[in-house]
């Protein structure tokens, strides 16, 4: 996937172009968050960047370097500073409870590996943290197959149902949890009609899971 993402990437432009997710600008702008937020498989830096402006304090990760580079080109441009990494989930080694929000945009896991890391992610909140997400959802397969250009993974099992976040994510309070089919208006490769699960949720501050 690393040889994938690089490829992509390296195209001079800005593959899913540089204003952020709409769901995500809306619900930053609604939201008003405070302190540090971790992008996780943040691409071009679209989001991640957005948040920056914010005045927010950002980290990043991928595995692509070609996005790091563009991620971190726009940052300049946008006259903001984020800490953007390459590393993996498996190699992620942050503090428990450091960070105050985590956005989510498109990042599709493995099925066999989806569970272990949303839930190494949900360590990471701290309580009363905010997780925004925003997926494609098992119905995409089928618009996917109709145009590519609805984007997200090929792989039916790669997709999100609302109950496999709901048990994922279990440690959280949902404030918003919905599917919805949208016009994706995102670069040269989100540009069609899409399915997706939009997700804001609170890390509990009192229930424990026990191991």
């Amino acid at each position: 996937m690393k040889d994938f993402w690089n490829s992509r990437f390296a195209l001079k432009s800005y593959v899913y172009g540089k204003k952020p997710n709409k769901f995500v600008k809306e619900t930053l702008d609604k939201l008003n968050l405070k302190g540090k937020v971790l992008f996780p498989a943040d691409g071009e830096g679209r989001n991640s960047v957005y948040a920056a402006t914010k005045g927010l304090e950002v980290f990043a990760f991928d595995i692509s370097i070609e996005g790091q580079k563009k991620a971190l080109a726009l940052a300049k441009e946008q006259n903001v500073s984020i800490i953007y990494e390459i590393i993996n989930l498996d190699d992620l080694d942050l503090e428990k409870e450091s960070f105050d929000a985590i956005v989510l945009v498109f990042a599709h896991f493995p099925p066999q590996l989806r569970q272990k890391y949303h839930r190494k992610l949900t360590e990471l909140l701290v309580p009363g943290g905010i997780l925004i997400l925003q997926g494609f959802n098992k119905e995409n397969f089928r618009l996917r197959q109709r145009s590519p250009l609805a984007g997200g993974p090929g792989n039916i099992d790669m997709l999100f149902s609302i109950e496999e976040l709901k048990d994922d994510f279990e440690e959280l309070d949902f404030v918003e949890i919905k599917k919805e089919t949208i016009i994706l208006r995102e670069g040269d490769f989100h540009k069609a009609e899409s399915s997706v699960i939009h997700l804001i949720a609170k890390k509990n501050k009192n229930v424990k899971r026990d191991n």
